[in-house]
This record gives structure tokens, sequence and C-alpha cells, in this order.
């Protein structure tokens, strides 16, 4: 879930790169200047690549009030608040009340978060990878499938200090580096993974969703019976279901761009890029997966912001991104 702000980005299929975004090659803050305003995105440093994608650093104030939806896709998602809480009024899982969170964990889904702010939200995303939840997060991320926690039900004291470090910190620079610091100590030694599962979620994302479960089985030498239980346990998604989200994650992603540079872009010729049927089927799976229609979904949230990509701490930019 992109749960962390109204004009957040969440995850996208191509670890690391948003294919919107313009890297800078600094943040823009200076010493002693006020924080203003401002969306920055940098790697984690490179153990820790396998587990984070990236982290998404949000703040906002003296905005209208409004709403979010914290859209499906293939990542799970860490949000570790800085000034005020962050208000989920609906979660993907129905049955889970509206509620505040310092700092939240939440798996993969297949339904929208609504999130609500009055004007002032801040705080730091991490994009977290099915495969390395075990170690980050204690648990496979089937375990947290569809649900947002308190970060501090799921992490433990790491939660509080997580979010004790990032208030610390003077600006976004340090706060990245804080992450890498405090992850890199609490990351727990895994057994490995079925190879099998590892394969089929690469192809998964490499194809954009344009995979069947009977290919992956028979790539993998299993039952597709057999493929769907372990790639649940450790995905936190069916294959299918999980094909759903990276080709919903893609094409959304597609029409937000497109918007953003002001090109007009066919529901129709956007379907047939990203592996729908047809436009039918793209307006059918958005208002799954979404809520809403895509037209309605572009209104609400606006053309995205560009993100400045902060610099590693030795100053120079992050090339593997």
């Amino acid at each position: 879930m992109a749960a962390s702000a109204r004009r957040t980005a969440d995850p996208c299929k191509d670890p690391g790169k948003d294919p919107g975004e313009k890297p800078g090659e600094d943040t823009g803050e200076k010493p002693g200047e006020r924080e203003e305003a401002r969306y920055v995105r940098r790697r984690p440093a490179p153990p820790l690549r396998p587990l984070v994608a990236w982290y998404s650093g949000y703040r906002d104030a003296g905005v209208p009030p409004g709403t979010h939806r914290g859209l499906p896709s293939p990542y799970l998602t860490m949000i570790v608040t800085l000034d005020d809480p962050l208000v989920v009024a609906a979660h993907p899982d129905p049955r889970t009340p509206a509620g505040s969170y310092d700092t939240l964990v939440g798996g993969l889904h297949t339904a929208p978060a609504i999130v609500t702010h009055d004007g002032r939200q801040s705080g730091v995303q991490l994009a977290l990878t099915p495969l390395g939840a075990r170690a980050l997060l204690g648990v496979p991320a089937g375990e947290l499938s569809g649900l947002d926690l308190d970060g501090a039900d799921v992490l433990g004291a790491l939660a509080g200090e997580l979010r004790e470090r990032l208030l610390g910190a003077p600006g976004w620079n340090e706060r990245f580096t804080a992450l890498d610091a405090v992850l890199a100590r609490h990351t727990r030694p895994i057994r490995e993974r079925p190879p099998e599962v590892t394969l089929a979620w690469r192809r998964m994302l490499a194809a954009g969703g344009r995979v069947t479960v009977s290919g992956l089985a028979r790539e993998a030498g299993w039952s597709a019976r057999h493929l769907n239980s372990r790639f649940r346990e450790e995905i936190g998604l069916s294959p299918k279901e999980a094909a759903r989200v990276v080709r919903f994650d893609r094409v959304r992603r597609l029409l937000q761009n497109a918007a953003a540079s002001g090109r007009r872009l066919a529901l129709a010729d956007a379907a047939a890029e990203c592996g729908f049927y047809d436009q039918a089927h793209l307006a059918r799976e958005f208002r799954s997966l979404a809520g809403c229609s895509p037209s309605r979904w572009l209104a609400e949230e606006g053309a995205p912001f560009r993100y400045v990509q902060a610099p590693p701490e030795d100053g120079r930019p992050d090339s593997a991104a």
C-alpha cells in the first residue's frame, strides 16, 4: 500500500526506478534552512537492496485537507511518520477498523486503502520486497497479505527506534542514512527460499504480469496447485492475483506519467501495451483494484510530482537507480 501521502507514489514494478522519475543531484536542502514541502527518494545501501527497493520521504504542510487511495502494488509498505500520524479511514480488509498510526506495515493487497489528512503530513515510506519480508520483518509476506498493522505489532521495539532516529535527523539524507544503519543492524538471517518461487516472482515482474500460472508452474517443475500454495506463502498473493497487481501497477503508472507530461494516451492503447484484453478489461480491473475508474483516479490524484533523488552519503549520484 502506498498510503503515505495524497501524492506519494507507491512502489513500481522495476526495483529502484520510477518510469516517470527525473532524478536530481541533491535534495536542495541547505544547512540551517527550514525544511519545506518536498518529496525525496533514494535507494538504500547495497546490502539492503534485496529487501528494500527504495525510501521515499514526503512532507506536506498548508495544503487543503484531502484523501488518497493507497493502491495495490508489488511491494509491501512500511511507513514511519515524522509529525502527524497516518490516518487510514478504510483498509484493504474491510474488517480492520479505521485508525491512526505513527508507524505502519502493510502487506500486498488487491483493494485500495483510503488515507485522509488535514493538510499536514510527513514521513518516510519504505518499499519492501516480498522476498525480503522474512529477513526484515521476521515473517513471510504471506502472513501480512491484505493487512495494515501498527508497526510495533510487527517490528516490536524496532518501530519506535526507527521513528526516534528519523525524528532526530536534521534532513532527508540523514534520515535515509539512519534507516540504512538501523535496518542493517536488525536484518535477520533467513532460511533459503524455494528457488522456484523466487524464479516465478522475478519472471512475473520482468514480464509486467503478462504470464500464465500454467507457464510458471511448468517452468518450476511443479503442479499449478503446488506453485499456488508455496507462492502465496512467500509472496502473500496467489500467482494469478499477483499478476493482476503487477499489470495494474504498470498501467496506472503509464497513465499517470502520460498525464504528468501532458501526453494524450488512449485507454485502449494503454490496455494493449500492458497486457489487458481490451479497454473494457482495463476499466474492470481498475475499478476492482482501485475502487474507481481510471479517469476518476487521475482527476483525484492530479499530475504526479517529481521526486528529487537524494545522493548517497559519498555525494556521488546513485547510478544503480
